[in-house]
């Protein structure tokens, strides 16, 4: 490969790279939206506990997330099946959510706080540590990138 085509390969890779983060960062927004605003409504106005309150949230924002990530953030990547992806999506939602349960049931029940600002500060937390862990899984495993034959691999001299 010719240093002109390794060039073009690097700047090809890294728009790709940047619309991906640019969505995954708008559906993230919008999600984190949701489940904050969701979260308080159900602990301030509905009157379900923090936990109960954070279970609920997430799984509306998840749902919302993967119709996001599967048509717009990672819709460039292989397809290898609605099934699949939601199976390894919903997985992967499962653990992050279990982590944020544990942040938020911790701050509630382990500190025996009950400050909505406390609570949302914990909840907060819990979203950014999970979203880390969401985007590194789904580009590995729910949203794979496309297989390059071994007989198209790319030399770089």
């Amino acid at each position: 490969m010719r240093n002109s085509e390794a060039v073009g390969w690097l700047r090809e890779t890294w728009h790709r790279l940047a619309r991906e983060l640019s969505a995954f960062g708008i559906v993230g927004a919008a999600c984190f939206l949701l489940d904050v605003g969701l979260f308080q409504l159900l602990y301030t106005s509905a009157g379900l506990d923090a936990v109960t309150a954070k279970l609920v949230a997430t799984l509306v924002s998840m749902t919302v997330a993967y119709a996001g990530h599967r048509y717009w953030s990672f819709s460039a990547r292989a397809r290898t099946g609605v099934r699949r992806e939601y199976v390894r999506f919903a997985l992967i939602n499962a653990v992050t959510l279990l982590m944020g349960l544990a942040i938020v049931g911790f701050v509630r029940h382990g500190l025996e706080q009950d400050s909505a600002l406390v609570l949302q500060v914990a909840n907060v937390a819990s979203i950014v540590i999970g979203t880390v862990v969401r985007y590194l899984s789904y580009r590995r495993w729910v949203f794979p990138a496309h297989r390059v034959p071994a007989a198209a691999a790319i030399d770089v001299v």
